[in-house]
């Protein structure tokens, strides 16, 4: 299955352990972004999963590059230019002190590149699947006209699309947010979505969201996504697949994060693979749910876990004993 996902890539900057960022001297440095990890995924688990986006043309642009290359993800698509490659600095939570994430990405190469850059035919020969996030669209009008095209392109193309809302209000508003994705999960044949978020954006009712989501988008798949914050380190996470008119739900995943980021990205990589794969629903939710779990247990964006053990971890095969 040939995956094509498009986004922007940025630098991690953390500080190490449980430091703040006012007692940072020092931070750890990785790359990520909700595209690229799906992508990276994708790739570690066998697929032909390609990133497209633009990076500077300098080291740090080559070194987020490397990053995705080192785990097999196809970076043809990747443009070089623009100044410079956005940022991130991410603040590890604990106890009752929530994480805390500070964006430095304005005027980024990607934010600023334009949509005639892009060879969308190149793009998407012989893709089967596009993926896509709402984070995308709100980095600005350019990015915008990209995100739509790139999803018209995939249509063209005969891809399937799905599209993760992922709002973000530290980069939109509600109004501005509803209107642009409107127009973007017009194109998805599946849908990732929170509870709240299906309700603040799209006017969703509490109880059968899901299926509300389906009928006013059209949508063949919708999953919810559920998290319970117990505190900074533990939380509950399930899911709930609505296909063919039934819904489905995933266990209940109790966790002690290492990790809280790229755990909906892993989520989205998971359910595309079962989807892609023809699972049954209920194995789709199993499958899905269980590689988020598996990426809140590793630092850094992306899920890194192998097919394997996701799929261990989806039969009920969680014990926690070393491997011999």
């Amino acid at each position: 299955m040939k995956i094509v996902t498009l986004g922007e890539i940025m630098l991690r900057l953390t500080p190490p352990g449980y430091d703040r960022f006012v007692q940072a001297t020092s931070f750890e440095a990785r790359y990520g972004g909700a595209e690229a990890n799906v992508a990276t995924a994708l790739a570690i688990w066998g697929e032909d999963a390609a990133f497209v986006s633009k990076v500077p043309a300098n080291e740090i642009g080559q070194a987020a590059i490397n990053a995705l290359r080192a785990y097999g993800v196809d970076t043809r698509g990747v443009l070089r230019g623009g100044e410079r490659l956005g940022t991130y600095y991410s603040e590890r939570g604990a106890d009752s002190r929530a994480s805390k994430v500070i964006y430095d990405r304005a005027n980024s190469a990607f934010a600023l590149s334009e949509e005639k850059e892009y060879d969308w035919e190149s793009i998407f020969c012989g893709a089967d699947w596009f993926h896509i996030t709402g984070i995308t669209p709100a980095l600005g009008k350019n990015a915008e006209e990209i995100a739509l095209a790139a999803c018209a392109a995939a249509k063209a193309h005969g891809a399937k699309i799905s599209c993760d809302v992922n709002y973000r209000s530290k980069l939109w508003g509600v109004a501005r947010a509803k209107e642009v994705l409107g127009k973007l999960l017009g194109y998805a044949d599946v849908c990732i979505v929170n509870e709240n978020q299906a309700q603040e954006l799209f006017g969703a009712p509490e109880e059968g969201t899901a299926a509300y989501m389906a009928e006013k988008f059209g949508f063949a798949c919708v999953a919810l996504t559920y998290r319970r914050t117990i505190d900074a380190l533990h939380n509950k996470i399930w899911s709930e697949l609505f296909i063919g008119g039934k819904s489905v739900q995933s266990p209940v995943y109790s966790m002690e994060m290492i990790d809280r980021i790229g755990g909906g990205d892993a989520f989205a990589a998971g359910l595309i693979y079962a989807l892609g794969h023809g699972f049954a629903p209920q194995k789709a939710a199993e499958f899905a749910e269980a590689a988020s779990c598996l990426k809140h247990s590793v630092p850094g964006d992306a899920c890194v876990a192998s097919l394997s053990e996701v799929e261990a971890l989806a039969a009920g095969g969680a014990n926690g004993r070393v491997s011999r």
